[in-house]
């Protein structure tokens, strides 16, 4: 029988970025995961609700993920209209005939230094592996010494590591881009540039749509020479 690692990376993803990548990427080679679902949220239940649409913020990730092989981009989430709580999801994906010790979510270290804050805990840690991967300033070195309550569960994911038969909290100090979407949608109100922020395709979807533009900023990217660019662009990918 084959074994079988998912990556779930969950996330408002608006927009997804370079910072969302390199997360998922650092925990695919560290762990040898053999797929990656990335699951926007519907109704994030910590954070606002997100200025675009399920349809775009799908669309944006469907995007950013094309080409990797083994990755997708999950509707779980945007399929129910409840908040998108974690634990959920989780159980989601048991009712599937996935085992805990077969899941993996992905988290940064910022995240997942508030997860004492999320519904079902210390319950949800039971429901998969945690993959916790440094962010800018937010070291996994720390989190032992900061949550001493799970350090014992705490493993520093190391090539050819024999995986625990129980769900544990995998450690991964990889570099990731240190970009925000808040940042991102605020250049973009701006006018400003976001190239390396966001994959090319996902730049590309937004300025064709004028998503986080600001009114007059839109009304520039909607004038004929802007729209001409634009088909040009889309011609070219």
């Amino acid at each position: 029988m084959s074994v079988r690692r998912i990556g779930l990376l969950g996330g408002t993803f608006d927009p997804i970025h370079m910072g969302h990548l390199d997360l998922a990427t650092a925990a695919h080679g560290a762990l040898g995961l053999t797929q990656v679902l990335v699951i926007p949220a519907n109704v994030p239940p910590h954070r606002t609700k997100p200025l675009t649409s399920a349809f775009h913020r799908f669309a944006m990730v469907a995007l950013a993920v094309a080409g990797r092989p083994d990755w997708r981009v999950s509707d779980v989430e945007l399929l129910n209209e409840a908040p998108s709580y974690t634990a959920v999801t989780l159980r989601r994906f048991h009712e599937c005939g996935h085992l805990p010790t077969e899941l993996f979510f992905l988290i940064g270290a910022d995240a997942f230094a508030q997860i004492t804050t999320w519904r079902d805990y210390p319950g949800i840690l039971d429901g998969a592996h945690f993959a916790v991967i440094s962010r800018p300033g937010h070291s996994v070195t720390t989190l032992p010494d900061r949550m001493p309550a799970q350090a014992a569960r705490m493993i520093v994911a190391t090539p050819g590591m024999t995986f625990p038969e129980t769900p544990s909290i995998f450690l991964i100090d990889a570099p990731t881009a240190e970009v925000s979407s808040t940042a991102i949608r605020s250049r973009l109100t701006t006018g400003d540039s976001i190239d390396g922020m966001v994959d090319p395709r996902v730049r590309q979807h937004i300025e064709q749509h004028g998503l986080y533009s600001s009114p007059l900023h839109h009304r520039r990217r909607s004038s004929p020479s802007a729209n001409s660019a634009a088909g040009r662009l889309h011609g070219q990918d």
